[in-house]
């Protein structure tokens, strides 16, 4: 019988999760950093960051069990980023700092990093520490944006598959029917080892008339018949 559990996990290996973790990293400093002590933007922003990368994990460790859930949670993911995204963009409109657009040099430099392997916080460390607020703003846009680009792309696969494949109710339900099937199956071969040998102790009585014993074989195959059909 198939496992109603599918496998699940490895999140780590997920360029979104990946992404997360150096985006939650990112934005401790930046708010250690740029925003002042008491400043409520210190917690939105940090709990933003922290969201999207929890709920990624909560998301690929509850897979297993419900594409449902994994949708549901990714999707918070997803709305948790675009939260500190705005919260990013929002710090470059109220202290007069410049959106760099998408074919910016910089932002170009930026973006290529993700094809970087074993990518961490460690990578960006230095772009993220030793620039301007303006730079380091404009460094999470892009991040988040690709990190966005990549959870949107894991949606869209999560929803075909949920599409076509169901999720844990229809594994359940399946395996439900496999085994009663099975267990149908079972009771239909111990009910006709249980004719073969009442017809055959009948069958050895000398002292039954042949027409009887033609009789009851024909009714032991037909009830056989019927249990074959079950």
């Amino acid at each position: 019988m198939k496992s109603i559990i599918l496998p699940h996990g490895k999140y780590q290996d997920l360029e979104s999760y990946k992404n997360s973790v150096i985006i939650y990293a990112a934005t401790q400093y930046f708010c250690q950093h740029y925003l002042s002590r008491g400043d409520r933007t210190i917690d939105q922003m940090t709990q933003a960051a922290r969201s999207g990368k929890q709920n990624i994990v909560e998301g690929c460790m509850a897979s297993g069990a419900s594409t449902e859930t994994e949708i549901k949670l990714i999707s918070v993911a997803r709305a948790s980023l675009e939260e500190l995204l705005e919260d990013y963009k929002d710090y470059l409109r109220t202290h007069n700092l410049l959106l760099w657009n998408k074919d910016d040099i910089r932002t170009i430099q930026v973006r290529q990093m993700a094809r970087l392997k074993d990518r961490n916080y460690e990578v960006y460390r230095p772009i993220i520490e030793s620039n301007s607020p303006e730079y380091v703003c404009n460094a999470m846009i892009t991040l988040i944006h690709q990190t966005n680009f990549l959870l949107d792309r894991q949606l869209d696969s999560l929803q075909h598959a949920f599409c076509a494949k169901g999720g844990m109710r229809e594994r359940m339900y399946q395996a439900r029917k496999q085994a009663l099937q099975n267990n149908s199956r079972q009771e239909v071969t111990e009910s006709l080892e249980l004719l073969r040998v009442i017809y055959q102790k009948l069958y050895a009585n000398e002292t039954m008339p042949e027409d009887f014993k033609a009789d009851i074989l024909s009714l032991v195959t037909q009830v056989g018949l019927l249990l074959k059909g079950k």
